[in-house]
């Protein structure tokens, strides 16, 4: 078969999901969709407490990769998640480890014994199970904030990375999306996944421009009707501006971009002063929790990316997907005949 990137002379017909006679596959699919089997080249982001079996099990039916945040689960409680999943559709999907969880080892052997296709990890490295995930012929995905480190998970065997921006919400690395994503995507062989500040067509259709083949997103499907987050935070989501997200924990290397309110503050505050990484960890204790769960906009941990400016209403996650894939496909067209 012709890869994408063998294609040069239909490329603005295949990023529009136009077929041509060189790449088989051509539906605004590459070699993410090939992977995965499915539709568009879109995952969702593995968000703690969000990324829930409704909210998986909607992006998986759009045609996307819905991912299962396994972050804070016990073992028993991700099987019952991913059977939960399963029961909703029978589509791809796959789970998000956070590889610095204390249970981490008994999910990897959950995930294995369960079958589950595809993992993405993050806040850490890998490599330790690696072996046991690739012999169980299951995708591996790390999410990195680095080139340096997309090459040592190249080398390490996974299959794709996710080069995530620092314009995502939640835990971030330094280096912008803008700038990321082609450096990976020219320090590596694998697919590169772009995420970090991508909420629409015009995003998706930049990180495809970037070298990227397909996107992540986090803050966009939070926002989303399915998404298990109280409405008080989506509606903060959506009364969101360009600059109400603030990072805070940079200086006690634990950088978190959430937006602006009274914890965020305070724990500002606390940093500057020169607190301890406990002390400020004791502050910021259970305000994810508190957001998505309670709706505590004041002292809840509003973990949202710099894209949330571009969010104006909570919609379904079919009609989330399906309007950034024609809008994307629009966008790249557009573009293509400006450029002939």
């Amino acid at each position: 078969m012709t890869s994408l990137a063998n294609c040069r002379p239909c490329l603005n017909e295949v990023l529009a999901g136009i077929r041509c006679s060189g790449y088989s596959q051509c539906v605004m699919a590459n070699r993410i969709c090939e992977l995965l089997g499915i539709s568009y080249p879109v995952l969702l982001g593995g968000m703690a407490h969000v990324s829930r079996p409704a909210l998986v099990a909607a992006v998986s039916q759009a045609g996307g990769l819905g991912i299962l945040a396994a972050g804070g689960l016990s073992p028993d409680q991700l099987e019952q998640e991913i059977g939960r999943v399963r029961e909703l559709t029978d589509k791809p999907f796959g789970v998000n480890l956070m590889l610095m969880d204390s249970s981490v080892s008994d999910q990897v052997e959950v995930v294995v014994r369960t079958g589950v296709p595809v993992v993405t990890t993050g806040a850490g490295s890998p490599a330790r199970y690696m072996e046991a995930l690739k012999s169980a012929g299951i995708l591996v995905f790390p999410v990195v904030p680095a080139v340096s480190l997309a090459i040592r998970m190249e080398k390490l065997g996974a299959d794709a990375v996710v080069a995530e921006g620092t314009e995502a919400g939640g835990h971030i690395g330094s280096v912008t999306t803008m700038s990321l994503i082609p450096q990976v995507a020219d320090a590596v062989s694998v697919p590169v996944v772009a995420a970090g500040g991508i909420a629409d067509g015009r995003g998706m259709a930049a990180a495809l421009a970037l070298g990227a083949e397909g996107v992540q997103l986090g803050t966009r499907l939070l926002a989303s009707e399915e998404a298990p987050v109280h409405a008080a935070f989506k509606q903060a989501v959506v009364q969101a501006k360009d600059r109400d997200t603030i990072v805070t924990g940079q200086s006690l290397g634990r950088p978190v971009r959430c937006l602006v309110n009274r914890l965020t503050k305070d724990l500002a505050r606390c940093e500057s002063q020169g607190a301890s990484a406990d002390e400020f960890e004791a502050l910021a204790a259970g305000g994810l929790y508190r957001a998505v769960y309670e709706g505590d906009c004041e002292r809840g941990s509003l973990m949202t990316g710099q894209s949330a400016g571009l969010i104006r209403e909570v919609l379904p996650v079919h009609t989330i997907l399906t309007k950034m894939i024609a809008d994307a496909k629009t966008v790249l067209v557009q573009r293509g005949k400006l450029l002939q």
